[in-house]
């Protein structure tokens, strides 16, 4: 479940860019390069995973299935803080800046 969750993720935000790509300044690609490095990493995980296990890697528990669930979601919401947090630093639009500098006079 944790590959299937960032790999949906990783083809969503790669669309997105795609779409926006010529015109957008909002770091699309960042969120898509983050997305597609946590599939990798799960799909060499399910690699190793299935070496071990064999045919029972494919009949996983129930509560696995939902804890893995859990962990995928979770990194898409930690990729999405990331992207938020390296937007706000970058401030493409000005925003930020325009907000402290009006505060400040």
């Amino acid at each position: 479940m944790t590959l299937l969750t960032t790999v949906f993720a990783a083809v969503i935000a790669t669309v997105v860019w795609y779409k926006t790509a010529p015109k957008s300044n909002m770091k699309l690609g960042t969120l898509s390069l983050m997305y597609w490095g946590a599939s990798i990493m799960w799909f060499v995980d399910a690699i190793f995973e299935y070496a071990e296990l064999k045919a029972e890697y494919f009949t996983p528990a129930p509560a696995d299935m939902l804890n893995d669930l859990f962990l995928g979601l979770s990194v898409v919401a930690l990729g999405l803080i990331i992207w938020v947090a390296v937007l706000l630093i970058s401030d493409p639009k000005g925003v930020v800046k325009g907000v402290l500098f009006k505060k400040a006079n």
